[in-house]
């Protein structure tokens, strides 16, 4: 078999198993256990179906990092729980998940799944650097779009895409990203810049949408190549109108910085880790056993121990 590398866009894949699953599913003492359920349910199906040999949850240190802020203010603004003087933003999270958290992060621990956050820096850059750096294919695990740009059939690395729900998981290649969008995926950062997303507080170039985006990536191949025709002394440049060139010109100052805001970043100094399956024995499995019956985790434990067992050529 293989070695394979999966990356979990961790906060993602919990966020859409607390909202997937009933909050009717709780422990004895009335705390929400859906999110930690659906969790494990999602890591069983994502390994008996893809096979990594090598597994990473990577973490938010940051989930909403200031030198992205400093960059552009709206970045992420309307997520923000409460505005505290003095201290980091709290993102919008429902309380009966984030009582689940903790015993998410101990659950993965006891299953000998890498959790890896950098300081400073978001999920997506911890992955970023993760799939750049790696010596086999990498599958990235996520919801979010803006992942996209890290898809390289020449590299290995596909996204396997959990928008449309774990029943309709999308495997995201580079024919796939031209496809959706008529852009290549190394591209793809710079669409989003000029696209915007409201989502992530992104305005783009006013007056710019999807269609005209991939049109002048097509036409100028990247960002800098389009801010240039937009920038001629000449009266036409063929690929660009006048309206867009005023467009692009009027949004000068949004687009020397919103590059560096939605670019992943690949390069960090991560911790070491571990992140090679293998089966849990001892007193780690005792513990997830105890933690299944005191969590009311119902079978979810027994999924995820009974699929790393089985996976061929690990251990």
């Amino acid at each position: 078999m293989a070695d394979r590398l999966m990356l979990l866009d961790t906060a993602s894949l919990y966020f859409r198993a607390f909202y997937g699953v009933p909050d009717s599913i709780k422990r004895a003492d009335g705390t929400p256990v859906n999110a930690v359920r659906g969790l494990l349910d999602m890591i069983a199906k994502l390994v008996a179906d893809f096979e990594p040999t090598r597994l990473v949850a990577c973490w938010d240190d940051d989930w909403r990092p200031a030198w992205r802020v400093d960059l552009i203010p709206s970045y992420k603004a309307h997520r923000v729980e409460r505005a505290v003087v003095d201290a980091p933003d709290v993102e919008e999270t429902p309380s009966g998940l984030v009582a689940q958290i903790p015993l998410i992060t101990e659950v993965l621990a006891l299953l000998g799944i890498a959790v890896v956050g950098a300081p400073g820096h978001e999920a997506d850059d911890v992955i970023g650097t993760l799939a750049t750096t790696a010596d086999v294919p990498v599958d990235v695990v996520t919801g979010d779009r803006d992942l996209f740009q890290l898809v390289s059939d020449a590299s290995g690395v596909r996204v396997i895409y959990t928008a449309r729900g774990m029943s309709k998981l999308e495997l995201v290649t580079d024919a796939v990203v031209f496809q959706k969008y008529g852009v290549l995926p190394e591209q793809y950062a710079d669409f989003a810049v000029l696209r915007g997303d409201a989502s992530d507080g992104l305005p783009g170039v006013a007056g710019v949408g999807e269609k005209t985006a991939a049109g002048l990536l097509v036409a100028f191949a990247d960002l800098d190549g389009i801010r240039e025709a937009a920038a001629s002394d000449a009266p036409t440049v063929p690929g660009i109108s006048a309206g867009v060139r005023a467009k692009v010109t009027a949004a000068s100052a949004y687009l020397d910085v919103a590059p560096t805001v939605v670019e992943v970043v690949r390069d960090l100094d991560l911790p070491d880790h571990e992140s090679r399956l293998a089966p849990v024995t001892g007193g780690a499995r005792d513990r997830l056993e105890e933690l299944a019956a005191e969590w009311n985790l119902g079978g979810s434990v027994g999924r995820v121990l009974a699929v790393l067992d089985g996976l061929p050529g690990v251990g």
